[in-house]
């Protein structure tokens, strides 16, 4: 019987093990197909501004030109936004579960969930506040727009507040830590002086 609740323990250990290296692979494919979307946004981009310049070239001194370049840089600004964001989400969910990803910025280093959480939110207000610049653009008159922008507004004033409270969240975590550690310093610290003295 005693021989028997070992070898249990060990198949329950091995099957959990199994189930987690399952879930990993999961979140690679998560990985790889944020990062396949990412890739195809950076290639639809190129292609639309190669297209808007084409159609565009023969007449760049018309006022409608101009608007319609205009109009289309930013929606192509838009459209890198949201794939860098896709890009930000692959190296986070890699960083976080998987390994760091080597040769990248600094800035995109993403060592906690928070971190991840933080570079999104820049993304996205800029993403909003871009699709709200475009909106303006075609604006022809009305009161329409002004109720999209007060949309936006709240809703960039919401993440704000969000990103603020998340920042201090973080420093007091951080702060926390800093303090749990200092008397297990002190004490190691104290062990290798009575170590040296003797």
């Amino acid at each position: 019987m005693s021989q028997s609740r070992p070898s249990a323990r060990r198949v329950r250990a091995f099957t959990i093990q199994r189930a987690f290296g399952f879930s990993r692979l999961i979140v690679e494919l998560g990985v790889f197909s944020s990062l396949a979307f990412s890739l195809a946004l950076f290639v639809a981009a190129i292609v639309q501004a190669y297209v808007s310049i084409t159609k565009a070239f023969g007449h760049l001194g018309d006022e409608n030109t101009t608007k319609h370049l205009m109009i289309a840089a930013v929606e192509q600004t838009d459209t890198l936004l949201v794939a860098m964001a896709l890009l930000i989400i692959s190296l986070g969910m890699q960083s976080l579960f998987i390994g760091g990803v080597k040769n990248v910025p600094e800035w995109l280093h993403i060592r906690t969930f928070e971190d991840l959480k933080q570079k999104l939110l820049g993304v996205v207000v800029t993403a909003i506040a871009v699709d709200f610049f475009s909106v303006a653009l075609e604006w022809t008159g009305g009161y329409d727009v002004l109720i999209y922008g007060a949309a936006v507004a709240a809703m960039i004033l919401s993440i704000g507040v969000y990103s603020v409270i998340l920042s201090r969240q973080s420093e007091r975590h951080q702060a926390g830590g800093s303090h749990q550690a200092g008397p297990d310093t002190s004490k190691h610290m104290e062990l290798e002086q009575e170590n040296t003295a003797k």
